[in-house]
């Protein structure tokens, strides 16, 4: 089946809107294409599309002041922006900056039938606010893991579950502390750690798992 006609039955809450609504949201919304690497958002511009991602990932990060960049949550497919859906009910720019991790497919909901089906839609409103509170919950789930869990256990989960089917993770350490929210010499120590302990292999740009087990044991600790 045509993309442009079916993409609204991949979001269970868009299901059950209407068939007038349905038309209205394929007839007016476009489904967009953009290679890997693209800059979807950045801080101070203004959203003009709800983005439903159909396929790929996107990563939304902040960079601070002083250049260090923090990985604040990915965007999967079934699944929308919740930084996108907050700037546009505040009319507000945006503060972050979302990157297209893969090539990605979404379809683009212009702000104009946003507004105006949040406010006429009780279905639509309903999808909008309920995958809103369900990432709100996530980002405060990476706010207490900053403030509470240990380095070495948020390594541990993050090689996991990054790695590759060859047990293999493509990341510099500057990019694993971007992940973590931490400095690069803090990635750097506790590789060297659990390169000593036999879990790893480092090489330039590349983590190699050795001990899968051992990471999981770690990442699952408490």
């Amino acid at each position: 089946m045509d993309v442009r006609v079916d993409w609204i039955d991949r979001f269970m809450g868009l299901s059950s809107l209407d068939q007038k609504l349905r038309d209205r949201l394929i007839t007016q919304s476009q489904v967009i294409t953009v290679p890997k690497g693209t800059i979807l958002f950045g801080p101070g511009k203004n959203p003009e599309n709800l983005l439903l991602l159909l396929e790929g990932t996107v990563r939304v990060q902040q960079t601070s002041e002083g250049g260090r960049e923090m990985v604040l949550y990915r965007v999967h497919a079934g699944e929308s922006c919740v930084l996108t859906t907050a700037c546009m009910l505040a009319y507000e720019d945006y503060s972050a900056e979302g990157i297209a991790e893969t090539e990605v497919q979404a379809a683009a909901i212009p702000r104009r039938v946003f507004d105006d089906l949040v406010a006429t839609s009780k279905s639509f409103r309903t999808f909008v606010f309920s995958a809103y509170s369900r990432r709100i919950t996530d980002l405060f789930h990476v706010i207490e893991e900053i403030a509470f869990q240990k380095v070495d256990i948020r390594l541990a989960q993050k090689l996991v579950e990054l790695s590759d089917e060859h047990a293999t993770l493509k990341a510099t350490h500057a990019q694993l502390a971007a992940e973590l929210g931490t400095a690069r010499e803090v990635i750097s120590r506790q590789l060297q750690e659990f390169q000593r302990r036999g879990w790893v292999a480092t090489a330039r740009g590349e983590v190699k798992l050795l001990d899968i087990d051992a990471l999981k044991s770690l990442s699952e600790s408490i």
